[in-house]
């Protein structure tokens, strides 16, 4: 969006101007203000953390009170997969090309043919090649660049991302069976037991939205949106599913919330990553009352 695009949607749009502003000045905001003010711009509401009742509020409130020191190497995508293979095992952790401080370090040519690269610390930072033929590595570099340079804490107050050292990681590229997509299998698990979960599809196809399903543990379909429409093609109960289910609990194991992912490669399981803060909590269920009906699945301390 070109500067004079952002002026005229701000003229037309108050709250986006607030929103900019709030983004702008984020470092000099205190946690707590910080996420009353963004809730209240998305959500159109106020945030209630005296005693939070949906998904989204004990989201805010988890940031604020929950802060196991571990949670820093969990997000961290390269510390994640020592921490993860700790618990279940090697075989399900996609194999690592390279690692690396500044993205003038990366050797393009040492890669294979197809890869992906991803910031260590942040969510969305990553860059994906299937043809290194047809691959631009100067816009590669500038976007990880880019990642590097942004401490992703400050966006939505996620503190386990605020300490992680900025580095760039290598990974094979993989596709599922379909032989164009990965589909990702995103388990809400609750103190160790996986209750929900979200089969995200048709991701990163040209000129088609992302499409989430969400299931209850017996892979019952769940009729609500959260971010992304649901899709109209039918989705198979996978045969890892018991399997994945399995894994997951152990790796929540005596954390009030966390998300863990995972894909399904030809029957094969590999881990994705763990998530904390799903959206963020920053983003409205439909209908509504699935934000409460996923908020009574996360046991505060003295009840909240």
């Amino acid at each position: 969006m070109t500067l004079t695009q952002k002026i005229k949607r701000a003229l037309r749009e108050p709250n986006y101007l607030l929103y900019v502003l709030l983004n702008r000045f984020s470092r000099f905001i205190p946690d707590k203000q910080f996420l009353k003010w963004k809730y209240r711009l998305i959500m159109g509401r106020k945030l209630d953390l005296e005693n939070p009742k949906t998904y989204n509020e004990k989201i805010q409130w988890l940031k604020l009170h929950d802060r196991n020191p571990e949670y820093t190497r969990m997000v961290d995508k390269i510390e994640a997969k020592k921490y993860v293979a700790s618990f279940i095992g090697e075989e399900y952790i996609i194999p690592t090309l390279g690692v690396w401080d500044d993205v003038d370090d990366i050797d393009f040519d040492a890669l294979p043919n197809s890869f992906v690269l991803k910031c260590s610390h942040d969510s969305g930072g990553i860059v994906i090649c299937k043809n290194k033929d047809e691959f631009d590595i100067d816009a590669a570099k500038e976007k990880l660049k880019k990642g590097l340079s942004v401490n992703f804490y400050y966006q939505n107050r996620e503190w386990p991302y605020k300490n992680v050292k900025p580095r760039i990681l290598a990974e094979m590229y993989m596709e599922d069976e379909s032989g164009y997509e990965l589909k990702d299998y995103k388990f809400f698990c609750f103190n160790g037991e996986p209750k929900v979960l979200f089969i995200a599809t048709e991701r990163g196809l040209k000129g088609v939205e992302t499409k989430f399903n969400f299931y209850d543990s017996d892979f019952n379909f769940l009729p609500f949106t959260n971010g992304h429409p649901n899709s109209s093609k039918p989705i198979n109960k996978p045969a890892s599913f018991e399997l994945m289910k399995k894994l997951a609990a152990k790796l929540s194991q005596e954390i009030p919330h966390v998300r863990i992912d995972f894909y399904d490669i030809y029957g094969k399981i590999y881990f994705g990553e763990m998530t904390f803060y799903h959206w963020s909590g920053f983003t409205p269920f439909s209908p509504q009352e699935w934000d409460y009906k996923m908020g009574e699945l996360i046991k505060l301390p003295n009840n909240r």
